[in-house]
Parts: C-alpha cells; sequence; structure tokens
C-alpha cells in the first residue's frame, strides 16, 4: 500500500493495487461519523462494441444501464433492500463512460462494504426477470423521450456527432433493450465488471488495511482481460447538421448550442483541457461575465443561462444554453463575444477573479465526500490525479484561455438545438 500526501490542501490517499487487478483508494477522515464507499467500473453506455480474445463483439443500445439496474438482485433477495436495512442510502447510476454503486452511512460500514463488494460482483439474472425489467425500462424510456431537456440535449448530440456513441443516449432505445437477454448481461458483465476494470474508493473514519483486507475476502481472486473499446473512426470537426428544432410543451423556448472540441489522450493532458475549458467557459458565459450580465438585462435570458464542457470516449464538446426567448440571436450573440475575446483577449482582473474562484471550489471539493470519491475513480479511469487540480490551476494564463477559444470554439464546428413552445 502506497501513502501519497498532499500537503498543500492537507490530504491524503493510500493506494493499493490488488492481486486481482483492482485499484483501490482510501481517504482517511478522521472524527467524521460519515462513512462513504464508491465501487465502479469503467464501462458505460457508448462501450457498446469491445474487442475481447481477439474478437470483436457488439451489443445493443443500453446495456450498461440495463445491467446497473439488475444487478441490484440477488438469488437471496435484493441488495438494495439490505443496505437501506442496514442503515446504508445506496444508490447507483451510468453515464456515457462509467456505473457507478455507493453508499454512505454511519453505522455497520464494513458489514454494508461486503455487501456492496458482493452484489456488485456477483450477478444473478434470470430470463423471466429480465423480461420484466424490459418493461419496466422501456416504459422509462417512453417517459423520457417525451421530456423536452431530453430531447434538446440529444437532439444537440445527434447535431453535432456523425456517429461517435454520444450521441446515443445511455439507457438505449425501447427498440434496443428488447435485444438484451440475461446471456447478454452476463457476458457484459464478465468483461467489464472484472476487477483488472473497476476501482473502489472509500472515505471516512476508517483503517485503510482493514478495506483492503474486506476487498481481498469478497472480490473475486482471478485479474480478467481489460477489453479494447472502439468508438469509431475520428470524427469530422462539422456537425452532422447545424440545427434541432422541435415543438414541446415548453412555456419558454429552450435551446443548447454546442461546438465539437478536439478530445485529449488519456492523462494529464485530459484533465487540462477540462481546466482550461471550465475557465474559458466561466469568463465567457458564467453568471459574472459581460455577455452574461448584457444577455440578462436585455431579457434575452434568465438565470438558468450556463456551459460547460466534457471530453469522454474520444469525442469532446463545449455547451451553453437555457431558456431564451430568442435562442438563435443568443446563440449569434454568443459567437460575437468568442470572436472578441480570440481577437482582443480577456480583462486581466476579471480574469484573476474568475481564476480565484475556480481555485476555491477545486479546494471545497475536497470537503465532499462524493465528489472526493467521483473524482479519485473517474481521474483514476482517464490516467490523472484529481489531487493535481489545484496546482495545474494556479498555472493557467490567460493566453492558454485565449488559444483554447481560437484553436475549439470555431463557428463552422457549431451546431444549435431548440424546443419551441406548441403552436
Amino acid at each position: 500500500m502506497v501513502l501519497k500526501e498532499y500537503n498543500k490542501i492537507d490530504e491524503r490517499v493510500y493506494i493499493d493495487k490488488l492481486p486481482n487487478g483492482l485499484s483501490v483508494f482510501v481517504v482517511p477522515k478522521p472524527g467524521f461519523q460519515k462513512r462513504y464507499a464508491y465501487f465502479a467500473t469503467d464501462y458505460g453506455g457508448a462501450d457498446r462494441r469491445f474487442k475481447l480474445g481477439g474478437k470483436w463483439i457488439d451489443t445493443p443500445m443500453g446495456v450498461a444501464h440495463f445491467l446497473e439496474h439488475k444487478m441490484f438482485d440477488t438469488e437471496d433477495g435484493n441488495a438494495l433492500t439490505d443496505l437501506s436495512a442496514n442503515g446504508a442510502s445506496p444508490n447507483a447510476y451510468t453515464s456515457t463512460d462509467i456505473t457507478a454503486y455507493y453508499f454512505e452511512c454511519i453505522e455497520k460500514f464494513e458489514e454494508n462494504l461486503k455487501i456492496l463488494l458482493s452484489f456488485v460482483s456477483v450477478p444473478y439474472f434470470t430470463p423471466e426477470s429480465v423480461e420484466k425489467e424490459q418493461g419496466i425500462i422501456a416504459q422509462e424510456i417512453r417517459m423520457i423521450e417525451d421530456d423536452p431537456d431530453y430531447c434538446l440535449y440529444y437532439g444537440l448530440m445527434k447535431s453535432l456527432f456523425h456517429h461517435n456513441p454520444m450521441r446515443d443516449s445511455v439507457g438505449g432505445t425501447v427498440e434496443s433493450i428488447s435485444q438484451i437477454t440475461a446471456g447478454t448481461l452476463y457476458d457484459c458483465h464478465k468483461v467489464f465488471y472484472n476487477p483488472s476494470n473497476m476501482a473502489l474508493c472509500v472515505v471516512g473514519d476508517v483503517e485503510p488495511s482493514k478495506i483492503i483486507e474486506i476487498a481481498e475476502q469478497t472480490l473475486p481472486k482471478k485479474a480478467g482481460e481489460v477489453p479494447e473499446r472502439d468508438y469509431g473512426e475520428p470524427e469530422n470537426p462539422v456537425p452532422q447538421s447545424a440545427k434541432f428544432h422541435k415543438n414541446m410543451e415548453v412555456s419558454l423556448p429552450i435551446f443548447l448550442a454546442g461546438c465539437k472540441v478536439a478530445p485529449t489522450e488519456r492523462g494529464s493532458e485530459n484533465l487540462w483541457q477540462e481546466l482550461v475549458s471550465a475557465l474559458a467557459l466561466d469568463l465567457l458565459a458564467g453568471h459574472s461575465s459581460p455577455l452574461y450580465m448584457r444577455l440578462y438585462k436585455d431579457g434575452l435570458i434568465n438565470s438558468d443561462f450556463s456551459a460547460s464542457f466534457d471530453n469522454a470516449c474520444g469525442a469532446a464538446y463545449a455547451m451553453f444554453g437555457g431558456e431564451a426567448r430568442e435562442p438563435e440571436r443568443v446563440f449569434d450573440e454568443v459567437k460575437k463575444e468568442i470572436r472578441k475575446l480570440s481577437n482582443d483577449g480577456l480583462d486581466s482582473d476579471f480574469f484573476r477573479r474568475i481564476k480565484k474562484s475556480a481555485l476555491g471550489s477545486s479546494v471545497r471539493a475536497f470537503n465532499s465526500f462524493e465528489s472526493i470519491s467521483g473524482n479519485i475513480v473517474g481521474g483514476y479511469f482517464r490516467g490523472y490525479d484529481p489531487f493535481d487540480v489545484p496546482e495545474l490551476l494556479s498555472k493557467i494564463k490567460e493566453d492558454d484561455v485565449i488559444e483554447f477559444y481560437k484553436n475549439n470554439l470555431l463557428i463552422d464546428n457549431m451546431a444549435i438545438s431548440v424546443i419551441s413552445p406548441l403552436e
């Protein structure tokens, strides 16, 4: 077991690699009553095509999400019920690139940790239970497909991307999940839920050696093959289409505009791009930016307006939007502001304030057990250390942000998605 100390932020992390390939991270928090466990696999909705044993395998959309739903089933009942009965608050989620299972509790932590590791590592499916779940998830899909925010987001994704699986819903479609069988779930669990493709993070007043002992006793002993993923050929930087539009039951038009960005490889470059892009978008469209103030004052946007960046599965994009009476006009104003910042540079005082705020937020994130666990595991899967964030943020200069505007927020690479009220 290795101890890494981050004296500038007063944090310590114990790290170990078990013989079965599992990476374990323990962040001691002496004196805290709450303890938190986060067990995740480097497997999400976009991981539909993979290579195992020299053979390429294709799976339907929605398998990762379907598997997350079914993993709580055990031969003796339901792990969700067992954890709740033990005083824990359990949950799980599936994103484009990660599936995670987690809980927090005050008492019976070690017992709950054994339950978590057991049900995630030992699958139990029957044809009957899979068929029943297909009906439940199909109903969820039909409901969410009627949600304006869902249609808005995936309208933008399908406009931006030609073939990358980022354009498809993590939950799949009614048609795609109908192709999922118990055999499909067992096969994908064997591939992606092997310890070599997973990580465990525990935060709280715990003994690191005890966490390692529980993991070694509970989990499979053998390491598995980490699959090779295929997300298709690199994307053309020009979007699939310039605009998506749909009329739905909304009181005001809502919109999302996005720009395709060249993705970085795993490692510190990935983290650097995330940090620079976050600063760049905050300076461009954050709630204290001149653009936001001007658009808000003119009544073109409200406080829902925001911007974000994502880089996963061989694709990356910047995105901004919210409610707007004139979405196209707001889109044009943002493009004008990008040109202005690219050509004229930044307000140095404003840059220092935004950077200082970002540094403060990064340090405050270490007070959240949830943020610590998610960032450690997510960073591990992407090849970087999230505890490097404060140091890297301090190194970002105005020229780095301007370069991001010039090289990434290119007008020809943008698209817009709009949901308008029913006529």
